[in-house]
């Protein structure tokens, strides 16, 4: 039986709210990147996700407690070795990953990088940990005048392949991207193998919105796949479709940046079908966590925030809206990289209890639980379902 109709989840990318307690052992003690993001700005301007409950989580300079919240509110930690991407949203999708994903800090195995480049019939420049914007910097001309791609990896489980489109073609890109995925396997299985095509000329180079991630396989069935098997919509927007390698995907959308991603948002909720929205807004990460750009982090929340009336004036009466997130990436810090944090939970609609402190939950897949016992499909295989405390 189908408790509510639709659920709206919308993940902030990389918007933790507080360093876990497990944080030092990845570098991260006392990462906050929301309540940092704060302070660098001098106060934020969220009134509308305030109003939901946000100040009510943590003290978020400019976003006081509200005194009577008009959604269910709480955070929630983390169960799976990492703090990447994938495993992030495996877990909010009701999987949980004990063993880490395979990381490179010294690049991949000289036999592996051969293999490859025999494969795609070119060599590569690079196979080192690095900022993405920085090694087409250091690279990207030897990268022009050679016509071999740039690999490099970080702190994250990936293998990325930059290229200028005017040297390779961005098909080009994807097809030899495809081939590391299907070699990355086994002890190499990483999380993503990611396409980062750029543009431009020597000293001024630039990442295009044509990236792609194919990623590992979920190991296991996910929330995605129990809403379709129930026959309901599942409906993905962003990188949600490369997340999950396309399993449990019904209709899905890609985007060039989060107001995009708030219209292909709206867009499917403008359908009003049954099932699940799923909606990843990347740029807090890609565009400013990663490079340490508070200013710009503060500013893309605040103007999700502002789309937010739009996507809740669309709202059925049994339709509920959650926004989360699936790691840090405190832009504060010396770091480049994600943060190990708890991360937030706002829940709203016409059959929520407002006011309701959800506290902190173990897992992120809590909110599998939930969602599948709200739609009224097959359970997920992890995680406790907090419906009973917040459905009227």
């Amino acid at each position: 039986m189908r408790n509510v109709n639709r659920v709206i989840l919308i993940v902030l990318d990389s918007v933790g709210v507080g360093a876990l307690p497990d944080a030092e052992a990845y570098g991260d003690t006392g990462s906050n990147t929301l309540a940092h993001t704060a302070e660098a700005m001098g106060g934020l301007s969220l009134p509308n996700m305030g109003r939901l409950g946000l100040g009510n989580i943590i003290p978020v300079q400019g976003v006081p407690p509200a005194d009577a919240p008009a959604g269910a509110y709480g955070k929630l930690a983390e169960t799976s070795a990492g703090k990447d991407t994938i495993v992030g949203h495996w877990e909010i999708a009701g999987l949980s990953s004990p063993r880490p994903l395979p990381t490179y800090p010294q690049g991949f195995p000289p036999e592996f990088i051969a293999e490859y480049e025999r494969r795609i019939g070119r060599k590569t420049l690079g196979n080192y940990p690095a900022s993405g914007t920085v090694i087409i910097q250091e690279l990207g001309e030897e990268h022009m005048r050679t016509g071999y791609p740039i690999v490099y990896t970080s702190a994250d489980s990936v293998f990325q392949v930059a290229v200028h489109e005017d040297i390779i073609s961005v098909q080009e890109l994807y097809r030899i991207c495809q081939i590391a995925r299907e070699m990355l396997v086994g002890e190499h299985n990483v999380g993503r193998v990611i396409a980062r095509p750029f543009i431009g000329e020597p000293g001024s180079f630039a990442r295009t919105d044509r990236r792609r991630d194919f990623s590992a396989q979920p190991p296991g069935k996910t929330l995605l796949d129990n809403v379709l098997a129930a026959g309901l919509e599942m409906m993905a927007v962003g990188k949600i479709e490369d997340i999950f390698a396309g399993q449990g995907i019904g209709k899905a959308v890609h985007i060039h940046n989060n107001m995009d991603g708030v219209d292909k948002t709206i867009a499917y909720v403008r359908e009003e079908l049954p099932g699940l929205i799923f909606t990843n807004l990347v740029d807090f990460d890609m565009l400013y966590g990663h490079r340490n750009n508070p200013q710009g982090y503060g500013e893309a929340l605040e103007a999700v925030d502002a789309r937010l009336p739009e996507i809740e004036s669309l709202l059925r009466p049994d339709d509920v809206l959650m926004l989360t997130a699936d790691h840090g990436c405190d832009p504060t810090t010396p770091s480049t990289d994600h943060s190990r944090e708890y991360v937030p939970l706002l829940v709203y609609g016409d059959r929520i209890k407002p006011g309701v402190d959800l506290g902190i939950r173990d897992t992120f897949a809590d909110i599998a639980q939930t969602i599948a016992e709200m739609l009224g499909v097959a359970p997920t295989s992890y995680g406790t379902s907090f419906m009973d405390e917040v459905l009227l």
